[in-house]
């Protein structure tokens, strides 16, 4: 599985940023695509995912109603649209794919990450 990101970098608190994510590479169904972040000191964490079946969409609580997962099946690319960031939205943020008909994303195939930084 080949997942390669894009986006990320350093913005002030309460602007946006945008991340793509393209995998390819694999065959398996069903799956789910979608996004967990790592700050350092903490544990991982999933927060946006969205069904390679339906097209359905979860997200943590941390994150909902600021962020957007949007995704093209078709294509395996999804990006997250993140909105109203705050310093504590610091941290490597990974696309991952599952092999899995269920969300929250687990990270069974991830990509390289990308940093964003949030400062107050």
């Amino acid at each position: 599985v080949n997942i390669v990101e894009s986006g990320g970098g350093s913005v002030q608190a309460g602007e946006s940023l945008r991340l793509s994510c393209e995998a390819s590479g694999f065959t398996f169904r069903p799956y789910v695509i979608g996004w967990y972040r790592q700050a350092p000191g903490k544990e991982r964490e999933a927060i946006a995912c969205i069904s390679g079946t339906d097209g359905s969409t979860h997200y943590s609580d941390s994150v909902k109603d600021r962020f957007t997962i949007t995704g093209d099946n078709a294509k395996r690319q999804i990006a997250l649209q993140m909105n109203s960031l705050k310093p504590e939205d610091t941290a490597t943020y990974y696309c991952a794919v599952d092999y899995s008909a269920w969300c929250p994303i687990r990270g069974d195939y991830g990509g390289q990450g990308t940093q964003v930084t949030v400062s107050s």
